[in-house]
Formats: structure tokens, sequence, C-alpha cells
């Protein structure tokens, strides 16, 4: 039964399009299927099809806004499921200048689902550990000085069904980078406060007003480089 229900998850994300859609929805942001179908370069009926058969599977949900739907992950386990097949495509070798500058730039910042990843999501990680704001004596926990720290940032701390934090191998870096709901919402607030933008599927980039807020993170982003020109 698990060969069986193994080959079925593999059949979904057999389909190149399909496939395509996935990795396109790793931005952990609801796409609607006309936008799935550009991306994907198929028919806007050939897309929803395929929207269709993901939601069969538990991949995508859809989502309705008014009189608009949208489609997203189903959760994060689909996303790191995702993610991690990706990766043996994302390791091939880079063919051309284009290619190459997208490899590092994803390999530098990136979204994994709804958090950050590459080299700079590991280093807020080791970060949060050598300041104090996140604890590992007793399993991944936030201290008190992180959520003070969090609050000053204006990064929300809400508890929920969702763990607040734990670990996610990141197959660039081979280390692990910070997930769950707290990264989620750093990411939101990096976003919404100017200090990274969002560049293209998936990559991040990293602007100038974020120097102090990853300072207080434990993050010298001078260190990395990687940082855009104002």
């Amino acid at each position: 039964m698990e060969t069986i229900a193994l080959a079925e998850v593999a059949a979904v994300l057999a389909d190149p399009s399909r496939a395509t859609m996935c990795l396109v929805l790793l931005d952990g942001r609801a796409w609607t299927v006309g936008e799935l179908a550009k991306a994907a370069g198929i028919a806007l009926s050939t897309a929803s099809e395929h929207v269709t058969r993901l939601a069969g599977a538990d991949f995508v949900v859809r989502v309705k806004q008014g009189r608009a739907s949208y489609v997203r992950i189903a959760d994060p386990r689909v996303a790191e499921l995702i993610e991690h097949l990706a990766q043996h495509a994302e390791h091939r070798p880079a063919t051309g200048l284009k290619s190459s500058l997208r490899a590092r730039r994803l390999g530098f910042a990136r979204t994994c689902y709804d958090h950050l990843a590459g080299e700079l999501g590991v280093a807020l990680r080791e970060g949060m550990l050598a300041t104090g704001l996140v604890d590992t004596a007793d399993g991944l926990a936030l201290t008190p000085r992180g959520r003070t720290v969090l609050a000053n940032l204006g990064v929300p701390v809400a508890a929920g069904r969702r763990p607040l934090l734990r670990d996610c191998l990141d197959w660039t870096e081979r280390r692990d980078h910070l997930a769950g709901a707290l990264p989620a919402a750093l990411l939101d607030r990096a976003v919404d406060a100017g200090w990274v933008a969002r560049d293209g599927h998936r990559a991040v980039k990293v602007l100038p007003a974020a120097g102090e807020p990853f300072a207080a993170l434990g993050v010298d982003l001078d260190a990395l480089g990687g940082v855009a020109a104002p």
C-alpha cells in the first residue's frame, strides 16, 4: 500500500505543467488559475484541469475572495515535499548567464513556502541562537528576550495550532533554517516594512532598510553580502 501511495504522489508531479505550477506556488502566495496557466505556458482550461488534479491529491486548496478564486499550497508539509523534490533539478549545473544568476539569487535568499531560506535563512537561525533569541535546550523555543526583540520589530508572536518554531533542512546550505508560524510572520513583516522584496519566483531581494532589524536578529548583512543598492 505504501508503494501504491508513493506512486500516486509521484504521478501528480510527473506532468511538467503541474510540476511548474507547484514550483510557482512555493512562494507562499495565492495565485489565480489564469496566472498559473501563464506561468506554465498552457491554456486556461488545461490549467483548470491540473488544479483539479492537484486539489484532489490534497496538494493545493482553492480560496474564494469575493468573486475571485485563488489557488495555494495546501499546507507546509506539501510545500516541504515539493521543495525537497525540486533540489534535484536545482542542483543541475546552470547553463547560461541567466540560469547562473537565478541560481545564485535563490541560493542567497528565497522563500521556502512562507519563510526565509537560503544563506540568509540559515544565517537568521544561527543569529537568533547566538544572540539568545531562540534556545534549543528544551527543543526549539523562543526566549523572553526573543519575544521582546520581535515585539520591538513589530513581528507578531501568536499562539495557534501551527508550531511556532521548527527546523527545516535547507537543501542549498545543507543546514537548518527556521520554519513555523514565527518565521512566516517575520517574512510578512519584512516584506511589509520594506526590509526585503520578492524578486521573481521565490527569490528574495534584501533591501538597505534591512540592516538594523536584521542586526537585532543577530544577522550581519554586510558580512553576508547580497544587499541591494538603494
